[in-house]
């Protein structure tokens, strides 16, 4: 059996789920794949906190996240939100291990701009107030997302807000900034699409110890089951493509990428030991 991986970005909440049987299908899915552990992350933290919470006190191998998503940044229940509120919300459970999803989305402007980077803004500051990584979406946004990496890390003396370019799917010049600012990029199933040359010669250049693999499930099912409902048991897909990218063993690319998991997403280390089977 090949090594372990880690799911670092799905959505186990979404109601997508629902025909494969909810959640706990999909997660003894993911166990009978060997899949390890798995990050679900928050999109709208009025909706979506209090459930994850749940889930994630049922199982041992399951990590969140607390953050609004670019496209929910315009709602009031959202915006009501401030970065102590956010912080605290991280801060109130061991299970919660990152901030966000957030980011700018210029691709379908859900919200706007203005409400987007508000949103974004107030992210980065919890992720520096609270010392945990940032979850970032970037799409049609890549010199925003920059620039605002970079005001933030000024505005707070320094030091940037340490996170993951999820689901990368942007520009080399995005992949970059984003590793000279000390972050990770996470690959998903577009990396296996057969349109993705140009982002499997980036992969090609990301660093081994700066690498995440995902699935960003239900969404983006890897090939060959593109037509399928997306969930954590198919991440070993993007997992071998990104082996060959490298030049490297499917057991070496488990390895580093568990590895870089824990390293980034440090506070899931209280949970790392607990590995059996779901309650």
């Amino acid at each position: 059996m090949q090594q372990a991986l880690i799911d670092s970005h799905a959505h186990l909440t979404h109601d997508r789920f629902l025909p494969l049987g909810g959640p706990d299908a999909v997660l003894r899915n993911a166990r009978d794949a060997n899949v390890s552990g798995i990050l679900s992350i928050c999109c709208e933290i009025s909706k979506e906190y209090d459930p994850l919470l749940k889930l994630c006190d049922t199982y041992d191998f399951l990590w969140c996240t607390v953050g609004t998503h670019p496209h929910e940044a315009g709602l009031p229940d959202e915006k009501r939100y401030t970065t102590d509120d956010i912080a605290k919300l991280a801060q109130r459970h061991k299970k919660v291990v990152g901030i966000g999803e957030t980011g700018l989305d210029y691709y379908y402007n859900h919200s706007t701009q203005d409400e987007q980077i508000e949103n974004f803004r107030k992210h980065i500051r919890t992720a520096l107030k609270t010392d945990l990584p940032l979850v970032v979406h970037a799409r049609d946004a890549d010199e925003d997302i920059v620039r605002i990496l970079k005001d933030e890390q000024e505005r707070g003396g320094g030091s940037p807000a340490k996170g993951v370019i999820h689901c990368f799917s942007s520009s080399r010049m995005l992949a970059e900034e984003a590793l000279d600012l000390g972050m990770y990029v996470s690959f998903s199933g577009i990396l296996t699409f057969k349109r993705s040359e140009d982002l499997r010669e980036i992969a090609k250049d990301i660093p081994l110890d700066r690498l995440l693999v995902e699935t960003d499930a239900p969404y983006l099912a890897p090939e060959p089951v593109r037509k399928e409902i997306n969930q954590p048991a198919r991440v070993r897909y993007t997992a071998n493509v990104l082996a060959e990218i490298k030049g490297v063993s499917p057991d070496e690319i488990a390895e580093q990428t568990t590895e870089n998991f824990f390293r980034l997403f440090s506070k899931a280390k209280m949970s790392r030991s607990k590995n059996d089977d779901e309650k």
